[in-house]
């Protein structure tokens, strides 16, 4: 995806102070919102935003907010998410944020300001070296020095952040340059130019996948971003291959297709780990192949033969064995392979990996609860509407949201993958919410991510965005205190967790607050949430210590997954 760069400059004035000229390119780059926090470093730029009314300021209590924020809309509409902060603790308040954005492939760039270039390496108020700081975390980073650098500066960043693998790109201007003078000149127009597909690996996988007896795919966070769905599809079913796929790549294929297997890896479920294990060809799509997915390297689908297609040449053949790796959009490589593979059928391998998904046991395990989780995540999917948004935080909710909320819209479910940062639900659902404001947005945290950026809620009320938080609450650090309690012989140390009344934070900053501490009490509380024109908080008293089940120990292969109380 390249960014479009208009070129049409006659009705803008010679020159302009570089506060204006950022506003402008990014104007001219399409950008309609900037999630941010004013302070001295970029005020140039805060002064001049209400000249620019095309761009919407939307003001968050912390910037780590602003980064989550400008990444769930980014997730939302493909474009790059924009946050704009001051320096300092401005932008090193952004780093939780980026590097969640840069683990997670999501087109983010960051504005700071930075103080003045005459003092610039002197340690001068609120100098922070914002380049060496984040550079492992971004994809990109700019320093324009001076005004006339500016647009050149956004222009590619912005393009930067979408090109290739996606990723968060910063831009650090120093406050002369943002009131110095330049003239506006001529926007460039820069193409996303890709590699031509590497044709003789698509053979060879194609070769591969037609004569495999026991085919698998593992669809990938990549699926998503090359907005490559209908070809995956095609592909399984023309194959016939059963799909799972990772906790970012949950949306990919439809949950009600049946050849949609769920999550695979740590937390994946028991059917679908065993189905990897035993197929003799996986396709893998756009995933890194991470540890929560493989466990043990050696021990992961010993008996398949691995095509990674990514578009990231760092990724292929770096954490798994790969027979075939093919460098190419997700999109565009399962287009040719479409066309160059025959259609076959595998009934027996489809039933075997499909295996049973029965748990009578656990569900009799939950009903001696007043409160079990699954029941929980099934009643807030239940009440939603069917093409609602979910933006899961990190920790035992986000486990149960991705095994039991069922998708049956593409590209619904948000999360931290790579980074699992704590606190990112309620500031990205705030950012989805705004990119689509008639779309209905839930956040699913925990009470340990909650108190990390509820303050945001203060954002929610101010702009209108009727985001509806449902708080996991045990009174733990639940997945902590699970890891504490199966693999530290239950030593429980600083997981125990207190909560403020969240009913009276709800009402105090405005919004809709409930709490539920019984079954009969859930779904009208989520009803009513729903109702809700404004933000809303439902406060859940899950029982305190459930787990998640099932599990792969750590270190552990996906064979040797721990099925809990259905085992």
């Amino acid at each position: 995806m390249a960014t479009a760069i208009a070129t049409d400059t006659a009705t803008r004035p010679a020159a302009q102070r570089g506060a204006d000229l950022v506003c402008l390119a990014l104007e001219r780059c399409g950008v309609d919102v900037v999630f941010g926090y004013p302070g001295g470093a970029c005020l140039p730029i805060y002064d001049a935003l209400p000249d620019h009314p095309a761009i919407r300021h939307v003001l968050v209590r912390h910037e780590q907010g602003a980064a989550h924020m400008a990444d769930g809309y980014a997730r939302a509409t493909g474009r790059p998410g924009v946050c704009l902060v001051t320096s300092g603790p401005g932008a090193t308040n952004l780093v939780t944020g980026l590097a969640c954005a840069f683990m997670d492939s999501v087109p983010v760039v960051a504005i700071t300001g930075q103080v003045s270039t005459a003092v610039m390496g002197r340690d001068a108020f609120q100098e922070t070296d914002v380049l060496g700081m984040v550079g492992p975390i971004t994809k990109h980073t700019l320093l324009p020095r001076t005004a006339a650098e500016i647009v050149p500066a956004i222009e590619r960043a912005m393009h930067i952040a979408v090109s290739g693998r996606p990723g968060p790109v910063v831009v650090d201007i120093p406050k002369d340059a943002q009131n110095a003078l330049a003239e506006l000149t001529d926007g460039s127009i820069m193409l996303d130019v890709r590699p031509a597909l590497p044709e003789r690996a698509i053979d060879e996988a194609a070769d591969l996948l037609a004569a495999a007896e026991r085919p698998l795919i593992i669809a990938g966070h990549g699926v998503r971003i090359a907005r490559a769905h209908a070809e995956l599809r095609e592909l399984a079913e023309r194959l016939d291959a059963p799909v799972a796929m990772t906790l970012l790549g949950i949306g990919g294929i439809s949950e009600e297709s049946e050849l949609a297997l769920g999550m695979l890896g740590m937390h994946g479920g028991a059917v679908t780990n065993r189905a990897v294990n035993a197929a003799d060809v996986i396709l893998g799509v756009g995933l890194r192949f991470d540890d929560r997915v493989t466990g043990k390297i050696a021990a992961f689908a010993p008996k398949a033969k691995i095509v990674h297609i990514d578009v990231d040449a760092t990724q292929i053949g770096k954490n798994v064995p790969t027979a075939v790796g093919i460098l190419a959009d997700a999109r565009e490589a399962l287009r040719a392979l479409i066309v160059r593979v025959p259609r076959r059928s595998h009934p027996e391998w489809r039933a075997r990996a499909a295996g049973t998904k029965s748990r009578p046991r656990l569900e009799a395990f939950e009903a001696r609860m007043s409160l079990a989780p699954r029941p929980v995540i099934r009643a807030i999917r239940e009440v939603a509407a069917p093409d609602a948004y979910f933006v899961a935080d990190v920790g035992q909710h986000q486990m149960w949201a991705a095994q039991y909320l069922r998708f049956t819209h593409p590209d619904r479910f948000l999360t931290s993958g790579g980074l699992g940062a704590m606190g990112y639900a309620l500031p990205a659902a705030l950012g989805v919410q705004y990119a689509l404001r008639d779309t209905e947005v839930w956040a699913i945290a925990g009470d340990g991510g909650t108190q990390m950026t509820l303050q945001e809620l203060g954002t929610a009320v101010q702009e209108g965005l009727p985001v509806k938080l449902a708080i996991m609450n045990n009174g733990y650090l639940g997945m902590v205190r699970q890891w504490q309690q199966l693999f530290h012989d239950g030593r429980i140390s600083q997981t125990p967790i207190s909560s403020p009344d969240y009913v009276k934070i709800a009402e105090a900053y405005g919004a809709f607050g409930a709490c539920v501490t019984d079954r009969a009490q859930l779904i009208p509380a989520l009803e009513a949430a729903q109702r809700h024109p404004g933000p809303a908080v439902i406060d859940l008293r899950i029982e305190r210590e459930a787990n998640v089940w099932p599990i792969v120990p750590p270190g552990g292969a996906n064979a040797d997954t721990i099925e809990g109380p259905s085992a």
